[in-house]
């Protein structure tokens, strides 16, 4: 079995050339790493050029940024693969270890009606506590296997999948039509919450671990959550049935309770960034009344609003 790896990518660092030397060194190595590059009309970026042109694996598509969307440019980098399997990733995720993707093929290959398997995201080094906290929480040690059964226990999370870094059965994905689009955030969760209502299973690999994990301000927790409320809004036949706000509750209290123990003065932080959350989220939600000017600027993906 195959597998290729896609990467949407935008002016890319340090970090990204670090990933994919590291995903050249896996135990089960890639057959392709397709690289979707968005550009600003800053013209080639020439070390990117070169790097691509030295390492064969590599192969490299262009579009321009207001071209790029979460589901449709990651749907054009599949159809440019022929992998049994593809993988999902983003220029900032690094493979934990040389195992990733031989532990989310085998997540795969182990369960026979899952459609799709998504990684464990660890924190950074100087990750600040609130955020590792909160790593722990939507990514524990234990794997799990999530079937529409499970709905009824888990609500939205059964449809969680993230494709910071998720591997996907390309027959299943073929069958169920692949990513939706146009899409400002959450390709993946509506991808999953499809093939969970279809009979298939969605598969938390823990084992497979990929170095991942942001300290964002408090504007950008508010563009990034109301990006999650306009999907959510766009997709009313998955998230009507199981919204997300006692999940996001759960995590707001049992995150206090955590800091308390460590750091109650983080608390304060944890209200703020709580507060941006939510109202980003419902205005996201309320999108549809906003005109497009407010819209770019609340949202994370600005140029998805000029498409």
């Amino acid at each position: 079995m195959s597998v290729d790896v896609i990467i949407p990518v935008y002016r890319p660092g340090e970090r990204f050339y670090e990933l994919v030397d590291r995903l050249e060194r896996q135990t089960f190595p890639p057959e392709r790493i397709i690289v979707m590059e968005t550009r600003d009309g800053c013209g080639t970026d020439r070390r990117l050029e070169q790097f691509c042109l030295q390492h064969p694996r590599i192969k490299k598509y262009s579009l321009k940024k207001q071209e790029f969307d979460h589901g449709a440019t990651r749907q054009a980098g599949v159809e440019k693969s022929d992998a049994d399997y593809f993988v999902c990733m983003t220029q900032d995720a690094l493979p934990a270890d040389l195992f990733l993707l031989e532990r989310l093929k085998e997540a795969l290959e182990q369960n026979a009606d899952a459609a799709a398997a998504y990684a464990r995201q660890l924190p950074e080094e100087d990750c600040c506590l609130i955020e590792r906290y909160t790593r722990q929480f939507n990514y524990p040690d234990q794997e799990r296997i999530k079937r529409k059964a499970d709905i009824s226990e888990l609500g939205i999370k059964t449809f969680f999948c993230s494709n910071v870094c998720a591997i996907y059965r390309r027959a299943v994905f073929d069958k169920l039509g692949g990513f939706a689009f146009p899409a400002v955030f959450n390709e993946d969760m509506v991808y999953a919450a499809g093939a969970v209502d279809a009979g298939y299973a969605v598969v938390y690999a823990a084992g497979a671990q990929v170095i991942h994990s942001h300290n964002y301000t408090l504007v950008q927790q508010f563009r990034r959550n109301f990006d999650l409320g306009t999907s959510h809004a766009m997709h009313p036949e998955v998230f009507a049935a199981v919204p997300p706000e006692g999940e996001g509750m759960a995590l707001v209290k049992r995150t206090a309770a955590f800091l308390f123990r460590q750091n109650p003065f983080l608390i304060l932080l944890l209200m703020c960034q709580s507060a941006a959350k939510y109202v980003g989220y419902r205005m996201g939600k309320s999108y549809e009344k906003l005109p497009r000017r407010l819209r770019k600027i609340c949202s994370a993906s600005p140029s998805f609003w000029d498409a």
